[in-house]
């Protein structure tokens, strides 16, 4: 009875530990491992896949308590890559995303909501061609563990969403290019040191 109640008493002294929640663990994003793939329609024949890469990023991510996650990206526009050098470059024009003036895209979250199921809700602003507009993207947990090539802790995740183009001033051919933009993006992150 003696060992049973100094069991039970150390299991309650310990319980505290227990309960703590972790605090927030920030990350930087990969980016060599994190890219956006963008799809359009195009005049309706085809959805021909875009693919930018995410240049610079930190990811703050708290596993008990979503609401004090967080996430920036920053994406370059001379990294978006249509697959078609002519209209690389016209994406880097006046005509469309003004590479001189607006050199990049980013992404801030405003808020993060667990769903369930390790997925989450990720409303934030994302800014392109110098207009800010509200955007949600409905992401998945991958992967969080130990990274084997850098041993830092790691995590990694993909998200959809859709945003209109003609909302950040770049209008040129809608309705023959859909303006509605299909984006799909993956991305490993890991733990700052």
């Amino acid at each position: 009875m003696a060992v049973l109640t100094r069991t039970l008493i150390g299991a309650l002294m310990c319980a505290p530990i227990f309960t703590v929640q972790a605090a927030p663990v920030t990350y930087e994003m990969d980016s060599t491992h994190t890219f956006v793939l963008l799809s359009r329609s195009n005049f309706g024949f085809s959805n021909p896949i875009i693919v930018a890469n995410i240049d610079q990023g930190t990811l703050v991510f708290d596993n008990d308590d979503p609401s004090k996650s967080s996430v920036r990206v920053t994406l370059p526009v001379a990294k978006i890559n249509t697959f078609v050098p002519q209209l690389d470059n016209e994406f880097r024009s006046p005509m469309f995303f003004d590479v001189a003036r607006f050199p990049n895209i980013t992404f801030q979250s405003t808020r993060v909501k667990a769903a369930g199921n390790g997925k989450y809700t990720i409303t934030g602003n994302l800014t392109a061609h110098g207009i800010t507009r509200p955007v949600v993207l409905h992401a998945r947990l991958n992967k969080a563990g130990e990274n084997p090539m850098t041993k830092r802790q790691a995590i990694g995740f993909d998200a959809t969403g859709i945003v209109k183009r003609s909302e950040f001033g770049l209008g040129f051919n809608i309705p023959n290019v859909s303006d509605e933009i299909a984006l799909k993006l993956t991305m490993q992150a890991d733990a700052m040191k």
